[in-house]
C-alpha cells in the first residue's frame, strides 16, 4: 500500500494516545509517536527527494539495503520501520501469552512460555544504550536477538515477530532508568494475535 513507500506519513497509531495506560503513559506515546517517529520519517523523506531510484522501493525493502543504500537512508528507514512495528505490537487490554501457532512454537524453541519470556527480558536488558530486543523467525524457527539504534532481523534474512523498543525515550518519562519494570509493563500490553499474524505470514 502507497503507504509503505515514499513519501512517507506519519500515521495515526490504531488506539488512542491514553489506550496503554497504567503501563505505558500518555505523555511518553505522544512524545514517542508525534516527535520521535515525526523525526525518522521527515528524515527519511528528505534522504530520498534526491535519490529518485529509491523512492520506489518499500520501506521493508528500504530496511534490508542497509547500510549499501546510504548511511542517512539505512538508519532513518529503520527507525521508521521499527516504530511502526513496535506501535502496532500494542495492546491493552491484551492476553497475557501467547496462543495457537505461536504458542506452540515458542514452547518448542525455547521449552515453554516462562523460558522465553525471562530469555527474552534477559536480551532486552542486555541491550547497551539504544536499539531493540526481537523475537524472529527463520525457516519456521524462533530466535531472540538484539540489535543496536534501528537496525533490524531483516537485514540478516530473518523475519520480525515481536519487538520491544529500549531507547530511553520509550520508557524514561514513566520508569526513569529503571528498563526492567517498563520491560516487565510491557509484557501486559503485547498484541499476540498480531505476533502470531507476523509469524504466519
Amino acid at each position: 500500500m502507497r503507504d509503505d513507500y515514499y513519501p512517507f506519513v506519519n500515521l495515526p497509531l490504531p488506539y488512542g494516545y491514553g489506550a496503554m495506560e497504567p503501563y505505558i503513559d500518555e505523555k511518553t506515546m505522544r512524545v514517542h509517536h508525534d516527535g520521535h517517529l515525526e523525526a525518522y520519517i521527515s528524515k527519511l523523506n528528505a534522504a530520498l527527494k534526491e535519490r529518485p531510484g529509491l523512492q520506489m522501493l518499500p520501506l521493508a525493502a528500504l530496511v534490508r539495503g542497509g547500510a549499501l543504500l546510504g548511511e542517512e537512508v539505512a538508519r532513518n528507514a529503520g527507525g521508521v520501520y521499527n516504530h511502526r512495528f513496535y506501535f502496532e505490537l500494542l495492546r491493552n487490554p491484551a492476553d497475557r501469552e501467547p496462543h495457537g501457532a505461536l504458542r506452540k512454537a515458542i514452547e518448542r524453541d525455547f521449552g515453554g512460555f516462562a523460558q522465553f519470556r525471562e530469555e527474552f527480558k534477559k536480551a532486552a536488558l542486555s541491550v547497551f544504550g539504544s536499539g531493540y530486543a526481537w523475537l524472529a523467525a527463520e525457516r519456521g524457527r524462533l530466535a531472540i536477538l538484539t540489535t543496536g539504534n534501528q537496525d533490524n532481523p531483516l537485514q540478516r534474512g530473518m523475519k520480525p515477530v515481536l519487538n520491544v523498543d529500549v531507547w530511553e525515550h520509550a520508557y524514561y518519562l514513566k520508569h526513569q532508568y529503571r528498563r526492567a519494570d517498563y520491560i516487565e509493563d510491557w509484557f501486559k500490553i503485547i498484541n499476540w494475535p498480531r505476533a502470531e499474524s507476523n509469524f504466519l505470514g
